[in-house]
């Protein structure tokens, strides 16, 4: 494997459920960058580093390629493919396009649980955000925040779009937040956008809304192409 996967004092994983185990402690160290772009992901080398069989190490790198964080390709196996600039700008475009639409409908119909589950939601990602260690858990619950703004629209085909975009976009949501330290201001953000939700200001939610996701996007574009320019600049 190309860096280290970790040392070994610190590699030996609980045998709770190892597939999941594997699975969190790599998508960790790809999201900090710690397993670059380009590395190949050799599963004797992370079970032996892990301590655990061939088998966990597989179905963890299913999982991964399924989530989008890796790609397995024929005849070379599991890599970590290269983050496009442009696949960033395209999926947070759409989200950008969509996800105001589901929210306009939704705000209208939302209940006081539905707002006080999104306030419980938010509380903890908070809490999370301050924690690199619990940088995979960003994403998740990033989405479940706005899912449950959204819930309410009853348009469960755009639900389902904007899940998979999403989906797809969730290893920049985080590596966004962590590379561009932009918690701060996703916390101001997302508290705004709540408040103005459970004020029944649909038009200025919905505009924040757009605006927060175009501004994730840009900033995570940015710092890509820096330290990619700044990569080509040494390597010369």
């Amino acid at each position: 494997m190309d860096p280290e996967v970790a040392t070994e004092s610190e590699s030996a994983i609980p045998r709770q459920s190892l597939t999941s185990a594997v699975a969190d402690k790599l998508r960790e160290q790809i999201i900090r960058g710690e397993i670059p772009e380009g590395s190949q992901l050799r599963q004797d080398a992370i079970a032996s580093q892990y301590q655990v069989s061939r088998i966990p190490v597989r179905e963890a790198l299913r999982q991964l390629d399924a989530e989008g964080l890796i790609a397995i390709v024929p005849n070379r196996g599991a890599i970590v493919p290269a983050l496009s600039p442009d696949d960033i700008e395209e999926l947070f475009t759409i989200r950008a396009l969509l996800e105001p639409e589901v929210l306009k409908l939704s705000i209208p119909r939302l209940k006081d649980e539905d707002l006080a589950k999104a306030e419980s939601i938010l509380r903890k990602y908070v809490n999370e955000l301050r924690r690199e260690d619990h940088v995979s858990a960003w994403g998740r619950l990033n989405w479940q925040f706005h899912s449950t703004l959204y819930s309410r629209a009853n348009r469960p085909r755009f639900m389902a779009i904007i899940r998979n975009v999403n989906s797809s976009s969730e290893r920049y949501i985080r590596l966004q937040l962590y590379l561009t330290h932009w918690m701060k201001r996703a916390n101001e953000e997302h508290h705004k956008i709540l408040e103005l939700c459970r004020e029944r200001e649909t038009p200025a939610a919905c505009t924040l809304l757009g605006e927060h996701i175009t501004r994730a996007g840009q900033s995570l574009k940015e710092v890509l192409l820096q330290k990619r320019a700044a990569g080509s600049a040494s390597s010369r």
